[in-house]
């Protein structure tokens, strides 16, 4: 009985290993001839179909013909900043342009840069890891692959690619290893802003405690610290950009940020309202919180509504719970701030808002 079953056993066995010898087979035939297609029309290369290797080609709109490689020397774009910063009216008024695409948070990318960070930090991991043959220079790589991957494939090709996580910067510096080409643009935002609208807004950040000021602004000054300093040690590969600034001068500083990235000018940054759901234009997430608001043209309605809204406890230790508001620029006891006076188009887009928000709705 018991030497039937055994032979009963084997002959499963020999029958499941010649079926998965088959379809393994089979599907390698596929991506063979896969592979082959995509090179011919000059499409999406995933980077397993070339070996591992860190490139992949796809054609631009400029040349059909001409197949555009993607590899680790390309230059990328990461925008960042603590979240509700203005990293998305960023992202948006550069989607404006024709060359440059964005898109949508990926979310995945400053999760998997964590991960890595806490790999590194730990000497006891590290250590396992390097007996295991995983070093540095193998995890590099894949990081590679795989951030470049999620950056290529989650939107439309274009001649520069950009990311928009905010928390990404938190990694600036080891993008930065890895990314040689790539150049950095950090968001800064009056703190009690950014912090009032994360709050009002009810905007979940892990490690944020939305139901205080006092928490909020404290862990608000540990991040804009942490990417702040790796964007001066970065030094000609990130600029920082002041929200306050961008809505009040965009023409100013989109040349100026344009320049920094070598990408040629063009006045469509300065309209992304008007592309935005457009073929090659602004393509806008419906879960993102930030959506209903870049909608809009550039205006000034978003920069003092904090003021007043903050506890007068918080408000009387401002300096010391966020001193990153006096490095950056901004005065920790002026309620109002004086942030500056906005150009004549940004004044006349605020205006055209208000006077709408007042229109009332036919019934």
């Amino acid at each position: 009985m018991i030497g039937k079953l055994k032979q009963n056993l084997l002959v499963a066995c020999l029958v499941i290993s010649s079926v998965t010898v088959f379809y393994l087979g089979r599907h390698a035939m596929e991506c063979h001839h896969r592979i082959a297609e995509h090179s011919q029309l000059g499409g999406i290369l995933p980077l397993s179909a070339l070996g591992g290797s860190m490139r992949t080609t796809l054609r631009t709109g400029q040349n059909l013909s001409t197949p555009f490689v993607y590899n680790k020397d390309m230059p990328l774009i990461f925008i960042g900043g603590v979240p509700r910063s203005g990293t998305t009216l960023m992202r948006a008024m550069l989607d404006a342009h024709p060359e440059v695409r964005c898109g949508e948070e990926t979310r995945v990318i400053p999760r998997i840069l964590a991960m890595k960070q806490m790999w590194s930090r730990s000497g006891r991991e590290k250590m396992r890891l390097d007996e295991a043959g995983v070093t540095d220079e193998v995890l590099d790589a894949a990081m590679q692959a795989f951030l470049l991957e999620i950056i290529v494939k989650h939107g439309e090709p274009a001649n520069f690619l950009c990311n928009k996580d905010p928390f990404a910067l938190k990694s600036l510096s080891y993008l930065a290893k890895i990314f040689p080409r790539a150049k950095f643009v950090l968001m800064i935002r009056d703190g009690r802003a950014s912090v009032h609208s994360m709050i009002s807004r009810k905007v979940t950040i892990a490690g944020f405690d939305l139901g205080s000021y006092r928490d909020c602004l404290t862990k608000w000054n540990r991040a804009i610290e942490t990417m702040y300093t790796q964007c001066l040690e970065a030094a000609d590969k990130c600029l920082p950009v002041h929200y306050e600034q961008l809505v009040l001068h965009p023409e100013k500083w989109m040349k100026t940020l344009l320049k920094f990235l070598d990408v040629p000018w063009n006045d469509a940054v300065l309209h992304h309202e008007e592309l935005i759901g457009k073929a090659g234009g602004v393509s806008l997430s419906k879960v993102e919180r930030s959506t209903d608001q870049v909608i809009k043209p550039v205006n000034v309605e978003a920069l003092s509504k904090w003021v007043g809204k903050i506890p007068a406890d918080v408000v009387r230790d401002m300096a010391v719970i966020s001193p990153m508001l006096s490095r950056l620029g901004y005065d920790p006891h002026a309620n109002p701030p004086n942030y500056g006076r906005p150009d004549p188009k940004v004044l006349d887009n605020t205006r055209r808002i208000q006077k709408s928000a007042e229109r009332p709705n036919p019934s």
